[in-house]
């Protein structure tokens, strides 16, 4: 079960296509807030939140999820990179792609966190 928090609703609907095109279940939520008031995100394999959000952005909801003890993978992805970007989502132990040309890099990227998961467990 992938989760996917993205504002831009088209884009959300995209995505949600997209991830189940290659086999994949989704949830979607157009707002960290409404991620957070699901009471089955600990049923994630695995998150992909936007960066820029109104009202909480993706490192503020990912540090919310951590403090949840929610350890699935994140991917965190943006159409709006700042120079810092990458470095704050290393720092927080997330992946990070860039908006819009995502498909077969996201796709690759859940696969490999997923996998990785695994591996751990």
């Amino acid at each position: 079960m992938i989760y996917v928090v993205d504002d831009d609703t088209d884009f959300l609907g995209s995505l949600q296509f997209l991830l189940e095109t290659d086999g994949f279940d989704v949830r979607t939520f157009r707002s960290g807030a409404a991620l957070l008031q699901d009471e089955a995100t600990n049923g994630a394999d695995c998150f992909v939140i936007d960066y820029k959000m109104p009202n909480m952005n993706g490192l503020d909801l990912i540090k919310r999820l951590r403090g949840r003890d929610i350890s699935a993978p994140i991917i965190l992805i943006t159409g709006y990179p700042d120079e810092h970007i990458s470095e704050r989502a290393a720092t927080a132990g997330v992946h990070f792609l860039r908006k819009p040309l995502l498909d077969e890099s996201l796709i690759s990227q859940i696969r490999g966190a997923l996998d990785e998961r695994r591996t751990r467990h």
